[in-house]
């Protein structure tokens, strides 16, 4: 909040003044700041710890009063003094009619947004007093939201089920009565499943099920997603019976709803089975081929031996004929034969053909017809709609049984250079087989790069909906938001005078610095000395015995509820049921043994089992009814901003903004799209990426599949990380980084800092011609030109696709992946590159020229490995696999790892900072002992054992302290 926002909340009005005067100076600052209190909130607090002390200052210092620290809340003094406050306001006590008035606000207002319980009642509050009506206790404003939001769902939830014909009611009660046929209820909840073409079937029986009942999409357009997504989750979290013991019409009304949400879900996840499949298909043909290749060429008798032959001849008779040279040895019929075997078996790209045609002819073929009835494809670039001619018409030949036809019927151009040979025969004739893998092949790349899209998908809409629709007319408030000129020429100016200066410095420093070398010759012509590994500081080891000392195996579990009641973490996890019957104690209890098997990958079942309170479906009932992964991620926040506030600025230094991220690859069944296997690590499994901050609290984490983009992964997290921390620097490996990813950097206003394993092979780019001259010591690794008038042509387009991330109309991977490299004919991807060249020269100046920023790098990205490797001690269960094909779960099981891993650091904080209260601990550390302190310690962590928990059993974090 700026100061003067302050103030304007916090000001003490004149008339304000001459009220205040009636009361005596003990209790004037009180009585002030819950005038001012009910003025913003329309309520009164309930105690001191609600106002903050910079306002109670700040109302003291305008009073001229001292503040009373006896001042008593729920004293009768203090209820006749706010009786007279409501009297100064004028305002009244709201009647029964009013608090009804107030209710049909409610529902009217704020019914269908994606708001909670408390947004409802602050907002109630707000409205009461623009009324000039007081609403004297919390219990009656959250029965009236309660009523009201209950109000809005069952009036909704019956619209939409009156708009339901008979056949539909009827095709619904058939899901819930047969839940586990291929369209049954919890059929249609189910993930997509593994690449193969049975899934492909059964996702496209799933998307012609809901396309056919008929439902009533225009009735989602008066609320919002946000609320629609939670009715979603309520019906997710119910099985078929539970679904069938609801009214009918409550019942009708809210599995039409989620069928609505989860129809673009399912359009989604059938695309994601036709890219893998057809993907998958190359690459095995791909394989059987080379091996095929490879085993001729040891197969065939004699081959090996026919071209040493020839070589020695050659050598032998160089000036010869070869009629004379070759022909006696070899003969020009074994020749002969050698280049019909050649041409019968072709080239590589023909026989990698002819082998997916063969397995798609005989297997996959099938997936076609219901593939392209379920899915409606679009492009808006009129390149592209030559494909969606040929998809509608095979279409028709497949009605017809066509498998042959003129090459005259198919538009021109539509088949690439290598495949002509096999789609196309000596007549022209198409045979519509091969044709029909050659439209696929190419209908991958163009929905990858989003140059076709589908009707009613999510990830793969269209395009044009991921940028922000107001551009045009809100384009000076965007780029405010992003903080940057309108002015082209003086965007670009900036960057390549920054460059100049940076280039210039690089050039003049180089000859002295020792720990880089240039080599003139050779690819690699950057040289760096490595950093020497330093060894643990003796005094941390100490401390960490102090803490082994004091708290001797405390219970992770122990540390995970301790956290709970430190940071009121629980209260981001809500029942997605309409009511709740559980007390709170017995709910949280069951919370904490839930988030503890989830996050140590234990599972609910070894859990219950270790513990003589709770059973496994009582465990299973709150994992559905209260985990989810958005749950999870505001928990983690929530963690992570307490853990920030509690740190004490003499131990860990001043809060930085500066952020380092990194994925780790985790074990995990594969009979799902998620997970894939990694071509760097090997094995099948999934990417965690994780964004750690300097002092080990980790901010966001994210579920990857393995091949998808980290630089997406990083941007995603800084944008999207919902903490209190400012990121300003993020430092990533090699694989976070790209030009574009540096272009997106900058636009979205943080630097981006790698640590560049190809640091050898690096260029740095010129801002002009003529400076080339001017840096004689930068000559081996100097490059072309940035071309600063694309970068001011595309100036807007680059700042509007950046808006679009910030403001979260697109994920950062979704336009990412329409500037693939392979993109290259896009203009804006050519501005964005250049854009990138000019951003990371100016980073590599700066990474060659100060060791004391590549060893900040370094620093920043051992912090992240750190918390990798402790990954494995938390995360122990089942070898660390996780063992689950849904992809909800698979993300669940990584957010519960995050929370878990962040209420080690939250306690181990604590801990820390009760040691170094200890003057003689204190004593034994040096500056570097600081430097390297971490929070991330689990030495004195036990994860095993009985799970019980005693919500009256604190841990003591003041035995060191004394």
């Amino acid at each position: 909040m700026t100061e003067r926002a302050f103030a304007s909340l916090w000001g003490l009005l004149c008339e304000d003044m001459d009220f205040l005067s009636r009361f005596g100076v003990r209790s004037r600052v009180m009585i002030a700041c819950q005038l001012l209190f009910f003025r913003c909130h329309g309520r009164f607090p309930d105690d001191k710890g609600e106002l903050d002390p910079d306002v109670i200052a700040y109302v003291a210092d305008q009073t001229g009063a001292p503040d009373d620290a006896s001042y008593a809340f729920s004293s009768d003094t203090a209820r006749r003094q706010r009786g007279l406050i409501l009297d100064f306001l004028g305002i009244r006590r709201a009647t029964s009619r009013d608090r009804e008035k107030l209710r049909v606000w409610m529902i009217e207002h704020l019914g269908g947004r994606s708001l909670s319980l408390s947004d409802w009642v602050e907002r109630g509050y707000g409205e009461a007093r623009d009324r000039g009506l007081f609403v004297p206790s919390a219990k009656i404003m959250e029965r009236l939201a309660r009523g009201g939001r209950r109000d809005f769902r069952d009036d909704f939830l019956a619209c939409v089920g009156a708009q339901l014909n008979d056949e539909t009611v009827e095709q619904l009660e058939w899901a819930l009565s047969e839940p586990l046929a291929d369209t049954g209820f919890q059929r249609l909840k189910d993930d997509v499943g593994a690449a193969a073409l049975e899934s492909v079937l059964l996702a496209a029986r799933k998307v012609a099920f809901v396309d056919g009942l008929d439902l009533p999409f225009d009735a989602l357009d008066r609320v919002e997603p946000g609320w629609i997504a939670q009715l979603a989750r309520q019906v997710e979290g119910e099985t078929a019976s539970e679904m069938r013991r609801h009214a009918a019409q409550m019942r009708h009304g809210l599995l039409v709803v989620y069928l609505m949400h989860r129809r673009s879900q399912l359009i989604d996840g059938l695309i994601d089975l036709l890219l893998e499949v057809v993907h998958r298909l190359g690459t095995r043909s791909r394989r059987r081929v080379i091996q095929g290749i490879a085993a001729d060429i040891g197969a065939v008798h004699g081959k090996e031996r026919l071209l040493v032959d020839i070589a020695t001849a050659a050598l032998e008779h160089p000036g010869g004929r070869i009629e004379d040279v070759i022909f006696p040895i070899v003969g020009a019929g074994k020749l002969r034969a050698v280049i019909e075997e050649h041409r019968a078996k072709g080239t590589l790209d023909t026989r990698i053909q002819q082998t997916m045609r063969a397995s798609y002819a005989s297997h996959y073929r099938r997936m076609l017809p219901p593939l392209l009835d379920a899915l409606r494809f679009q492009s808006n670039n009129a390149m592209w709609h030559p494909i969606l001619t040929v998809l509608d018409l095979i279409v028709r030949w497949a009605a017809s049984g066509r498998r042959v036809v003129a090459e005259e019927e198919i538009p021109s151009a539509i088949i690439p250079a290598k495949w002509r040979k096999a789609v196309i025969d000596d007549a022209d004739r198409v045979n519509v087989v091969s044709l029909e893998l050659c439209v696929l092949t190419q209908l991958r790349e163009r929905i990858r790069a989003k140059e076709i899209w589908v009707e009613g998908a999510d990830r793969y809409r269209n395009p044009d909906k991921d940028l922000p629709g107001d551009f045009a007319e809100r384009r000076d408030v965007y780029y405010a938001d992003l903080g940057m000129s309108q002015d082209a020429q003086a965007f670009a100016a900036g960057i390549k005078a920054e460059m100049e200066r940076e280039l210039h410095l690089l050039n003049v420093t180089l000859p002295d610095n020792d720990k880089v070398r240039l080599r003139w010759s050779g690819e690699n012509r950057i040289s760096i000395t490595p950093f020497s590994p330093v060894p643990e500081p003796p005094g941390l080891t100490a401390l960490k015995s102090e803490v082994m000392r004091a708290w001797p195996m405390t219970g992770l579990l122990d540390v995970l509820k301790e956290t709970a009641l430190d940071t009121g973490f629980l209260s981001s996890f809500q029942t997605s049921a309409s009511r709740e019957a559980l007390s709170s104690v017995l709910r949280d209890q069951r919370l904490l043994l839930c988030l503890y098997g989830l996050g140590t990958n234990a599972g609910l079942k070894r859990v219950a089992a270790g513990s003589a309170d709770v059973s496994y479906d009582e465990l299973k009932h709150i994992r559905r009814r209260y985990i989810d992964p958005a749950s999870l991620k505001a928990a983690c926040a929530q963690v992570a901003n307490a853990t920030l506030a509690i740190r004490n600025p003499e131990i860990w230094g001043t809060p930085g903004t500066t952020c380092a991220g990194d994925s780790t690859k985790f074990g995990a069944w594969d009979r799902n799209l998620m997970t894939e296997w990694h071509a760097r690590y090997g094995g099948r499994g999934v990417m965690i990426y994780w964004h750690v901050e300097r002092q080990a609290t980790c901010i966001y984490s994210q579920l990857k599949r393995c091949s998808s983009s980290e630089v997406a992964a990083m941007i995603e997290g800084v944008l999207r990380h919902c903490t209190d921390m400012e990121i300003q620097r993020q430092y990533v490996d090699s694989h976070g980084q790209s030009a574009v990813g540096f272009a997106f950097c900058h636009l979205l206003g943080f630097e981006l800092a790698p640590r560049l394993k190809a640091i050898a092979r690096q260029k740095l780019a010129l801002p002009s011609a003529g400076m080339r001259g001017r840096l004689p010591n930068l000559l081996p690794i100097l490059s072309g030109v940035i071309d600063w008038e694309e970068i001011e042509r595309q100036y807007d387009e680059m700042v509007k696709y950046a808006a679009a991330m910030r403001h979260g109309t697109a994920d950062p991977e979704a336009i990412l992946r329409r500037f693939a490299r392979s993109d290259v004919m896009h203009p804006t991807y050519k501005a964005l590159a250049e854009l990138g060249r000019a951003i990371k020269t100016i980073f590599l100046c700066r990474y060659l020229r100060s060791e004391a920023f590549r060893r900040e790098i370094h620093e920043g990205l051992n912090v992240v490995e750190n918390w990798n490797s402790a990954n494995s001690f938390v995360f122990f269960g089942k070898g660390g696999e996780i063992a689950t094909n849904r992809v909800r779960d698979q993300e669940t099981a990584a957010h519960a790892l995050h929370l878990l891993q962040s209420s080690l650091v939250y306690v181990n904080t604590r801990m820390v900072q009760s040691v170094l209260r200890n003057p003689n601990v204190v004593a034994r550390l040096s500056p570097e002992d600081y430097r390297g302190l971490s929070p991330l310690i689990y030495l004195h962590i036990n994860p095993y054992g009985r799970f019980e928990v005693d919500l009256d059993k604190r841990i003591d974090f003041e035995p060191m302290a004394a």
